[in-house]
């Protein structure tokens, strides 16, 4: 088992929660939740919409097991599989609003990417640099002489004798 936050509960009250919240999440595309719980319904989200970009019969039958509801395990399989086919992870995003006044609490919106009305536009992807030709050895070497200045042998010249 990996790490992963407690979050101060027990294993079973921990996985209902995230189950709940994940489907809530696919449903909505948006929630509001503390930053430690959005950090861990970002993990399994991804790890969803993963299952639903798969498109097997093993992958739905997995990711049924974790959500609730067929109609969340349908929106995986069809609209976020079909919008997301093309990206290679990171489908969601979690930004922070506030502080909660009862507890102080860090709160933050967790949401899919690529949507209508996200509250932030997601950045474009960053171009690869052009690859560039290996350099032969031995001109390399001939670069370096050409700018290094003369070698100066010790043992030439009059030793002052």
């Amino acid at each position: 088992m990996g790490n992963f936050r407690k979050l101060g509960r027990n294993a079973s009250h921990r996985v209902s929660m995230l189950r709940t919240m994940v489907s809530q999440l696919v449903k909505h595309e948006r929630i509001e939740t503390t930053v430690a719980k959005a950090k861990e319904v970002r993990r399994k989200a991804d790890q969803m919409v993963q299952l639903g970009k798969e498109g097997t019969l093993d992958a739905a039958r997995r990711a049924s097991a974790f959500v609730r509801g067929d109609d969340v395990v349908h929106k995986l399989f069809t609209e976020l599989a079909h919008r997301y086919k093309n990206r290679a992870g990171g489908y969601t995003r979690l930004l922070r609003t506030r502080i909660r006044v009862g507890d102080a609490a860090e709160m933050a919106y967790i949401e899919f990417v690529d949507r209508e009305n996200e509250l932030r536009e997601a950045k474009p992807a960053t171009p690869q640099p052009p690859q560039r030709a290996p350099m032969d050895p031995w001109a390399k070497s001939r670069a370096s002489q050409q700018w290094a200045g003369p070698k100066i042998s010790k043992g030439s010249g009059s030793d002052g004798l």
